[in-house]
């Protein structure tokens, strides 16, 4: 059983998500925060496998609480799906350096909603196609790179070229299928990378990958 918190200021949102959840026979709901605080607080003290996390709330921003939550070494279990009618370049970004797993507009359908959380609780990262492009797109207006951590220096000449596949979007079964291994295998290589890299999860891989200017926007995902 997969338990939900859900987090938004808004009464009538959070019973909507609350409904849809609770209908399902693999999902339930572990509690509903009206802010930041209170989300932070909960998943603390509840420990979810999943937060469902607005954007813009009261006392403490979606941002903000993400980013305790995804600090927080007692929380290493739980993924933070951010949910927000903003699909602005700074929310994506922000977003996903603050530790979230997945970003998803709140228009999107029910059904969508419900695979991105058991995908999040899967331990896989969540892009909407129109999220991952305004992110690229981001990184490509950056006159300049970071400076890239000396732990890439550590990856295997396979773990880098995974490292650009899972930016350029692949989950473990696509990699699989790219590079003729099995998905295993590739499950097990993205696991040491982010061992290395020190990543939540793949979502972060993906903007350390760009961040630090390891994928140029736009080059092939096989480009080495």
């Amino acid at each position: 059983m997969t338990r939900v918190l859900i987090a938004d200021d808004q009464a009538a949102v959070r019973g909507g998500f609350a409904a849809l959840i609770a209908a399902e026979d693999d999902l339930e709901v572990a509690a509903e925060a009206a802010d930041g605080r209170e989300a932070v607080d909960l998943a603390r003290r509840l420990r979810p496998q999943v937060v469902l996390m607005d954007i813009r709330m009261p006392l403490l921003d979606g941002l903000e609480a993400t980013r305790l939550i995804c600090a927080d070494p007692t929380l290493a279990e739980t993924r933070v799906l951010v949910l927000t009618t903003f699909d602005l370049d700074d929310y994506v970004y922000g977003a996903l350096r603050s530790g979230a797993s997945g970003f998803l507009l709140k228009d999107a359908g029910p059904a969508e909603l419900l695979h991105a959380i058991r995908t999040i609780a899967a331990g896989e990262a969540l892009l909407a196609p129109s999220v991952t492009r305004r992110l690229i797109a981001e990184f490509a207006k950056r006159p300049q790179a970071a400076t890239p951590p000396p732990e890439l220096d550590t990856l295997t000449d396979r773990e880098r070229e995974i490292l650009r596949l899972v930016a350029a979007g692949l989950n473990n079964s696509d990699i699989a299928q790219r590079l003729v291994i099995s998905p295993l295998t590739a499950k097990t290589h993205v696991g040491r990378i982010l061992a290395k890299l020190g990543c939540h999860d793949r979502a972060q891989l993906v903007a350390l990958a760009y961040e630090t200017g390891f994928v140029i926007p736009g080059e092939p995902p096989g480009f080495s």
